[in-house]
C-alpha cells in the first residue's frame, strides 16, 4: 500500500515536468466540454494506455519497442486529424473517410443520447492516443517501479504500481481540466470568442503533435525535466526508505565471497577439503524458453550429478573469458558425474533471438547442455545479479558454492573436484586444467583496465562528449570535439541514439574513445536488414599494425556480419592514453557498448 502511494504521488509531481508540456494541449482541447462525460473519460483512457504500454516496456523485448513505436505514429495521425477538425470544421464536413468522421465526433459534440455514447467513447479513444504519445520524465520513482519489473518479472503488482502513477498523473492533470474549462467559460461569457478559442486549441493541438515528431517530449524537454521532479521524488523515496535495484553487472570480480578454500597452481597437490556450507536447494529451470545441446534438466534428473550453473551472455566479455575454463571443467570431469549447464539470461534485446544464440553457442564451440532464459525465468529463481556467475550443486542437489565474476578457477576446479569426492567417486584427477585462449577469450591485462565499461545508449551510457549531447531516439548530426579526455567518447556524422544502442544512419558514421587499457571491444551489429557494414580502425590516427584485435587485419579494416562482441585492439602493453576511433563505410552500423581488459 505504501508503495502504491509513493507511485501515486510520483504521478501527480509530473505535472511539473516540462516534458509533459506537449500533452496539454490534447488535454485542454476539450477543457469547455462537461468534465464527466469528456475530460474523465479522456483521463481515463491516457491511465490505461500508459499503464498497459509501461507493463510491455518493462518486460519485453525489441517487438515491444517496435509496437509502441508506431503506436505513437498512429497516434499523432489521429490527434493531428483532431487538431485540423477543431481549427476547419469545413475541411471535416467535405472529407468523407470513416477516420474523419471519427474526427469530427471528436471536434463536435453530439446532442442524442447515442451521440452522449460516441462522445464518451471518443474521449477514451482520445485519451488512449495521448497515453500513446506521454513520455512521462523517467525520475526515480517511475525508474524504481520500471526497473524492479525488469528483474523481478511482470505481475499484476507491477501493473497497479504503473496504473498508480498513471493516475496520480490524470490527477494533477483533471485538477489543470477543470481550472482550465472555468477560465473558458469565462472568456466565452465576457468576449464571446467560442470559435477562437476552438482554432486556438486546434493550433495547440498540432503544435503539441509537431513537438512530439520532433523528439522534444523524449529529448530537450526530458533534460529538462530531470532538475524539476527528481528531487521531490528521491525525497519521497528517501524518506520512506526505498531503493531503486540495481541492474545486473557484467563482471564481479569485487562481489567474490572468499569461501575459505586455498588456491594451488596447476600441478600441485590440491588443497584438503574445506567446508562448504549449504546454500540452499538447486531450483528448477523451469521458465527456460528452449534447450541447446540437450532436452530439458530438472533437479530430479541431475540428482546423483555434480552440476554447475553458469550464467552467461554471449556479448559479455567477462562471460566469454570463462568458457575455455568451462569446456574444460565439462570433458575433464564428464566421467566422473559433472553436468556444466549454461543459462543463457540475455543482457541486450539481439540476445532474446533465439537464432542468434543457437549461432553463438556453435560458434563458441559450447558443447553443454545450455537452458535458454530469455524471460529471466531462472535467473529470478536463483536471485542471481551478475554475469557471470557460477553456482556448484552436490549430488543431492544442494547449492555448496558460487562464485561471481571472472578468474578464481583454481579455486572453483577444488570445489568440483570436493564435491565430486563427497558423491563418491575416487578416481578424480587431481591436476588443474591450464586451458590455452586466444582472441576474446584470453585472459585479461593482469594489470586492472582504467578506461570502464560504457554504454552507448541514451538509458546507461556516460561521459558523452559531442557538444549538444544526445538528442534521444531521433535523428541527428553530431560532430567530434577537438579533443577528447580518458573515458570520454562522441559521435560524428548522423546518428539515432536510442535507449540501448547508437545506429549510424549513413555511410562513413565515425565513434572515438579515449581509452586507457590493453583490450578495446565493441558490441556491435549490421544494419537493420542483416546487411553486413565494413569499417576501419585507427588508433592515434594511424592503422593499429601490431596492436589490431582478432577481428580486425593489422590496417584496421573489418566487417560486421553479426550482432555479438568484436575484439578491436589488443596492445601488448598498455601504458598511456589511446584515441580509438571507427568509421563505419557503410550505413547501418548498430554500436551497444564499449569494454576494456
Amino acid at each position: 500500500m505504501l508503495i502504491l502511494i509513493i507511485a501515486y504521488v510520483g504521478g501527480v509531481l509530473t505535472i511539473l515536468s516540462p516534458c509533459i508540456l506537449p500533452v496539454l494541449p490534447f488535454v485542454f482541447a476539450r477543457a469547455d466540454r462537461p468534465f464527466r462525460s469528456h475530460g474523465l473519460p479522456m483521463l481515463l483512457g491516457m491511465a490505461v494506455a500508459f499503464a498497459a504500454i509501461a507493463t510491455l516496456a518493462a518486460v519485453g523485448g525489441g517487438w515491444v519497442v517496435a509496437l509502441n513505436e508506431y503506436g505513437r505514429y498512429v497516434a499523432m495521425a489521429m490527434l493531428a486529424l483532431f487538431g485540423i477538425t477543431l481549427m476547419f470544421p469545413g475541411i471535416a464536413d467535405r472529407l468523407t473517410r470513416p477516420l474523419v468522421a471519427l474526427g469530427i465526433r471528436l471536434a463536435e459534440p453530439q446532442p442524442d443520447g447515442a451521440g452522449a455514447r460516441i462522445s464518451v467513447g471518443s474521449s477514451i479513444l482520445l485519451g488512449m492516443g495521448t497515453g500513446l504519445l506521454w513520455a512521462p520524465c523517467a525520475g526515480p520513482i517511475l525508474g524504481l517501479i520500471l526497473t524492479a519489473a525488469a528483474l523481478n518479472g511482470a505481475s499484476v503488482g507491477t501493473s497497479l504500481l504503473l496504473l498508480a502513477y498513471a493516475a496520480g498523473a490524470c490527477t494533477s492533470l483533471a485538477a489543470a481540466l477543470l481550472l482550465g474549462g472555468r477560465m473558458l467559460a469565462a472568456m466565452k461569457r465576457s468576449l464571446h470568442a467560442g470559435e477562437w478559442v476552438r482554432r486556438a486549441a486546434g493550433a495547440l493541438v498540432l503544435v503539441g503533435v509537431g513537438a512530439i515528431a520532433l523528439g522534444l517530449d523524449t529529448g530537450a524537454l526530458s533534460r529538462l525535466s530531470v532538475g524539476t521532479t527528481s528531487t521531490l521524488e528521491q525525497a519521497l523515496l528517501d524518506r520512506t526508505g526505498h531503493r531503486t535495484p540495481q541492474p545486473p553487472q557484467t563482471d564481479a570480480r569485487a562481489a567474490f565471497e572468499d569461501a575459505g578454500l586455498t588456491l594451488t597452481a596447476a600441478g600441485r597437490e590440491p588443497a584438503p577439503p574445506r567446508t562448504l556450507p549449504r546454500e540452499g536447494v538447486l531450483p528448477a529451470f523451469t521458465g527456460a524458453t528452449e534447450w541447446i545441446n540437450s532436452e530439458p534438466l530438472t533437479p530430479e534428473s541431475l540428482r546423483g550429478k555434480v552440476v554447475l550453473v553458469d550464467f552467461w551472455t554471449y556479448s559479455c566479455i567477462n562471460c566469454l573469458r570463462t568458457l575455455p575454463y568451462l569446456r574444460a571443467w565439462a570433458e575433464k570431469y564428464k566421467d566422473a558425474g559433472l553436468v556444466v549447464v549454461g543459462v543463457h539470461s540475455p543482457e541486450f534485446a539481439f540476445e532474446k533471438r533465439s537464432s542468434n544464440v543457437h549461432r553463438a553457442v556453435k560458434d563458441l564451440g559450447i558443447g553443454f547442455p545450455v537452458a535458454v532464459d530469455s524471460d529471466f525465468a531462472i535467473w529470478r529463481a536463483f536471485d542471481n545479479q551478475y554475469w557471470p556467475a557460477f553456482y556448484f550443486v552436490d549430488a543431492q542437489g544442494r547449492i555448496r558454492h558460487h562464485q561471481f565474476g571472472e578468474n578464481q578457477y583454481e579455486a572453483s576446479e577444488q570445489v568440483i573436484q570436493q564435491l565430486l569426492a563427497e558423491a563418491g567417486q575416487t578416481n578424480i584427477p587431481s591436476a588443474l586444467v591450464s586451458p590455452t585462449a586466444s582472441g576474446v577469450h584470453a585472459a585479461p591485462d593482469p594489470s586492472p583496465a582504467l578506461s570502464q565499461e560504457t554504454y552507448l545508449g541514451h538509458e546507461r551510457t556516460r561521459n558523452f562528449a559531442s557538444p549538444g549531447g544526445i538528442a534521444s531516439d531521433r535523428t541527428n548530426s553530431y560532430q567530434r570535439p577537438v579533443s577528447l579526455r580518458t573515458d570520454q567518447w562522441a559521435l560524428d556524422g548522423d546518428w539515432t541514439v536510442e535507449r540501448e544502442r547508437a545506429i549510424s544512419n549513413r555511410a562513413h558514421g565515425r565513434l572515438a574513445y579515449r581509452f586507457h587499457a590493453r583490450d578495446l571491444h565493441l558490441v556491435l551489429g549490421p544494419s537493420a536488414e542483416g546487411k553486413p557494414v565494413r569499417f576501419r580502425v585507427l588508433v592515434d590516427g594511424k592503422p593499429p599494425l601490431a596492436d589490431h584485435g582478432s577481428d580486425i587485419d593489422s590496417q584496421g579494416n573489418g566487417t560486421i556480419d553479426a550482432q555479438r562482441l568484436y575484439q578491436l585492439i589488443r596492445q601488448t602493453v598498455s601504458t598511456k592514453d589511446r584515441i580509438f576511433e571507427i568509421e563505419f563505410l557503410d550505413a547501418g552500423a548498430q554500436a551497444y557498448v564499449f569494454t576494456f581488459g
